[in-house]
C-alpha cells in the first residue's frame, strides 16, 4: 500500500483508530491484534545476511528487534521486517528479493556485501546483484537505505578499492541514502576497542554493539521513512 495511501487513511479515520486497535485487542489473541496493528504502519523490509537477522543472539537483541524499538521509543510509526538471511551473499539476496517485497512495503533497507567480501567474490558481481536489487526497488518506488561495509585488504589495494565503490557508486547514481559502514556506529575499526562489542567471532556484535549501531543508524532510517 503506497505510504501517501496510508497517511489520507490516517487522516481520515484518526479519530476511529485507536477505539478500532482497543476492540481488537479485546476480541482477538494479542498475536492477532498485533498484527492487525502493524498492517497498518509504513512497512520497512531489512534484506541482509546475518548482521540483519541476528545471527548469535537471543530474540530481542538482534538489529531488527532492537531498531523496532528504537523506532518506537521515538515515536515513530512504523513495522520493520526481517529479511535477513545468514549467509547470504548479494546475489542470495537478489535472488529472494520478490518475494521479500510485498503490496504493503513503503521502504527499504540493504545490508549485503558482508558474505561477498568474506569469500573475495569479485566485486563486480556484487556491484552487478547490488543494482539489480536498487533497480527493482526503483520500479517499485521504493526509498532505500543501503548499508555497506568497507573491503579488507587482505585481498589486494584494487580490490579494495573496487569494492569500496560499489556502494558510494550505485547510491548516487540511484538517489538512495548510503551509509558506507555497518559498524560505523561502534565509533572505532581498532579490533581492540571493539572486542567488548563483539561476539566470540569477531564478525558480529554482540547486544551492545547492535545497541550503538541502531542508535546510529536509527536517524537514517527515520529519515528513510520520510523520503519522497
Amino acid at each position: 500500500m503506497p505510504h501517501a495511501f496510508r497517511r489520507l487513511v490516517a487522516l481520515g479515520y484518526g479519530a476511529r483508530r485507536a477505539l478500532g486497535k482497543a476492540f481488537i485487542t479485546l476480541i482477538f489473541p494479542l498475536s492477532v491484534a498485533s498484527a492487525a496493528v502493524s498492517a497498518e504502519l509504513p512497512e520497512i523490509v531489512a534484506l541482509g545476511d546475518s548482521l540483519t537477522a541476528g545471527y548469535g543472539l537471543a530474540e530481542g537483541e538482534g538489529f531488527v528487534p532492537q531498531l523496532q524499538a528504537w523506532l518506537d521509543a521515538q515515536g515513530v510509526p512504523a513495522h520493520v521486517v526481517n529479511a535477513g538471511v545468514s549467509g547470504d551473499t548479494s546475489a542470495g539476496g537478489l535472488a529472494r528479493l520478490d518475494w521479500s517485497l510485498t503490496p504493503e512495503t513503503d521502504a527499504l533497507i540493504v545490508t549485503l556485501g558482508g558474505n561477498d567480501l568474506l569469500r573475495g567474490l569479485d566485486p563486480a558481481t556484487t556491484r552487478a546483484s547490488l543494482e539489480a536489487i536498487l533497480q527493482k526497488a526503483a520500479a517499485r518506488q521504493l526509498p532505500v537505505l543501503l548499508i555497506g561495509l568497507p573491503g579488507p585488504a587482505n585481498f589486494g589495494p584494487d580490490w579494495k578499492a573496487e569494492f569500496d565503490a560499489i556502494f558510494p557508486d550505485l547510491a548516487a547514481k540511484y538517489g538512495v541514502m548510503m551509509e558506507p559502514n555497518f559498524f560505523a556506529g561502534l565509533g572505532t575499526s581498532d579490533p581492540a576497542a571493539t572486542a567488548p562489542l563483539m561476539q566470540a567471532d569477531r564478525i558480529h556484535p554482540n547486544p551492545e554493539g547492535v545497541k550503538r549501531i541502531v542508535a546510529y543508524l536509527g536517524p537514517r532510517v527515520q529519515a528513510l521513512l520520510k523520503a519522497p
